[in-house]
């Protein structure tokens, strides 16, 4: 199977290019900490934009923002 991971930190032991479980020892460590796989704030960050905070709570803010933002741009 072809990794699809967006992740930039393949320093990280759960990384799919460091094992041969895919995504699932990474999503399994983010859940037992109650946080959303970094890789799901691509989907909502801008360029260049760093996620220091990967909590569930974070992650609606953001898609909020990022909703917020798309429907501002819509109206220009």
């Amino acid at each position: 199977m072809t990794h699809f991971c967006t992740c930039q930190n393949t320093a990280c032991r759960c990384h799919p290019s460091n094992h041969s479980q895919g995504c699932d020892l990474c999503i399994q460590k983010e859940l037992r900490k109650g946080e959303i796989p970094s890789c799901f704030f691509n989907l909502v960050i801008r360029p260049g934009e760093t996620v220091e905070d990967c909590t569930m709570a974070a992650f609606a803010r953001r898609v909020l923002e990022r909703e917020a933002e798309m429907a501002a741009s819509d109206k220009q």
